[in-house]
């Protein structure tokens, strides 16, 4: 493959990078998965061989954070990246940077599940839950760049809050699924999926708890912003046959009828979503957000 575009989907634990063509991004290759760096020199160190080795001149970035241009705004998980300018350690290389669940959906709506859409919202739920929102053919960002924060909805007037895991995380991420199986002494939420998938009527409504506040919640999502669809990315895609249902029963529970025929998708791309958003966002460059045509 000729060398273009290097696409680094940077989480809280691990760090993935692959290899695309300018003229097709979406088909990036992975080239490697390491630990998360620790440190921001160790970051930049990796970046600056990866760039070297495959001899790339674009480089899109996905992070657990909030971004705006080339700079990294705040990154709770790894903080040494709050207020790196990666424009200016890599003046030379095209830079396409961006939150992570955002880069997700620029990936479905470039060859996946959002192909087509004008409006869309795109739910990750993994440690937490990252989301992002297609409105009018263009990804939201807001006024700092975290436009969407969906893990930080909130449907108790009683919650008293927390600084680092919205209420809606709290509730229904990959965390709160977790403590829900070790309820039923099952190892994780992906056993306990896979219980409820077998039949297992206590897994089933062991799941409807977490997945009826994320309807809920959700509900509020579609009625501000009528989308032609809510997809369901990332590793949970994988869970979609059974999550997605119990989901949907509180959804249009709460919504009047003229939006109750609003339609969950799968996410095509799975746990690569992040990864082939890296990569179209690194071949567009800086404008990747205004590009979705």
């Amino acid at each position: 493959m000729s060398a273009q575009v290097l696409a680094i989907d940077l989480g809280g634990t691990r760090c993935r990078a692959g290899l695309a063509d300018l003229a097709n991004p979406a088909a990036v290759e992975s080239v490697g998965d390491w630990a998360a760096p620790t440190t921001r020199s160790a970051f930049l160190t990796l970046l600056s061989k990866q760039i070297a080795e495959h001899g790339a001149t674009h480089l899109g970035i996905g992070i657990p954070g909030l971004a705006r241009g080339s700079v990294c705004r705040w990154v709770p998980n790894l903080p040494y990246l709050d207020g790196l300018d990666l424009a200016e350690a890599f003046p030379d290389i095209t830079i396409g940077l961006g939150n992570d669940a955002q880069l997700a959906l620029l990936a479905e709506v470039a060859a996946g599940a959002a192909v087509g859409l004008n409006d869309a919202i795109l739910l990750a739920i993994g440690t937490g839950i990252g989301s992002a929102v297609l409105t009018g053919g263009r990804i939201v960002a807001g006024s700092n760049g975290g436009a969407c924060s969906f893990g930080w909805a909130a449907a108790d007037l009683d919650d008293p809050g927390e600084d680092r895991s919205g209420w809606l995380e709290r509730q229904a991420s990959g965390r709160a699924l977790d403590a829900a199986a070790h309820g039923l002494g099952l190892e994780d939420g992906t056993a306990l999926v896979a219980a409820a998938r077998a039949g297992n009527a206590e897994a089933r409504a062991a799941l409807a708890v977490p997945m009826h506040a994320l309807g809920t919640t959700l509900a509020g999502a579609v009625a501000l912003l009528d989308p032609e669809a809510v997809i369901l990315a990332g590793g949970v895609a994988a869970s979609f046959d059974v999550l997605a249902p119990l989901v949907l029963d509180a959804l249009q529970w709460q919504l009047p009828p003229h939006l109750r025929a609003i339609e969950l998708r799968p996410g095509q791309f799975g746990p690569k979503a992040g990864l082939v958003g890296a990569a179209v966002a690194g071949a567009r460059g800086p404008s990747w957000r205004n590009d979705n045509g």
